[in-house]
């Protein structure tokens, strides 16, 4: 076990605020194993650990809410593996950790983009979710991929949009609308969708495209994309 793991441990308890767990709950924020610490402060707290991939899985197994999104944080990118990224997707059972795991690691690995699909086509909410909420992590921090890249992922956006668990549709929604937000291309080939997706008779993939179009066409995107 790394020397910190311990000390770690201690610290993130240290910081419970169960108001706050109260509070993350009413986002729909899983109360198990949950501490109440902010994003901010795990921030901190990986700054000063530092890169650590033994670490990120030792605090991955503690299954504490917070040291699972501190693991995200401090994990080896060209350290992590499929078979360890199957393993975390599997544990998901919040969108938070969903989202900062993604955004902080998994868009970064040199595999990601061939696990998108598969990782769409499982049952599970949280690991439908993952798959969509690295469309909309990658759209944003991948700046080596090209818009064809894009275009190929959203058949599968539209797919998805009549499935109507709440986890799953705001990260199909949330892909749509960030690959649309890449540039002017992009933009016009996701409305172009939205508008497909809206003769969908389906009340979640109304709203889905509704609310997409709405940022999609707003003025603030398309005066930025210009």
């Amino acid at each position: 076990m790394d020397k910190n793991y311990n000390k770690i441990i201690k610290k993130l308890k240290s910081l419970a605020n169960p108001k706050n767990v109260e509070g993350m709950a009413r986002f729909g924020i899983s109360s198990q194993k949950t501490l109440g610490v902010s994003i901010p402060v795990l921030r901190k707290m990986a700054k000063q650990i530092g890169k650590n991939h033994k670490l990120a899985l030792e605090l991955w197994d503690s299954g504490i809410h917070e040291a699972r999104i501190l693991a995200g944080f401090i994990d080896e990118t060209t350290r992590v593996t499929e078979k360890q990224m199957e393993k975390w997707v599997g544990d998901f059972d919040s969108w938070d950790v969903c989202d900062q795991v993604c955004s902080s690691l998994f868009d970064k690995t040199e595999f990601i983009w061939r696990k998108i699909e598969a990782l769409t086509k499982r049952k599970e909410e949280f690991i439908k979710r993952t798959g969509f909420t690295l469309m909309a992590c990658l759209a944003v921090h991948d700046k080596k991929a090209q818009d064809k890249d894009f275009i190929k992922l959203l058949p599968i956006i539209k797919r998805e949009t009549t499935d109507e668990r709440n986890f799953v549709k705001k990260a199909v929604n949330w892909a749509l609308r960030q690959i649309g937000k890449r540039n002017k291309n992009l933009n016009k080939q996701a409305i172009k969708l939205a508008q497909e997706i809206l003769k969908i008779d389906n009340k979640t993939a109304r709203w889905i495209a509704n609310d997409a179009l709405r940022e999609l066409k707003s003025e603030i995107v398309q005066n930025r994309l210009a």
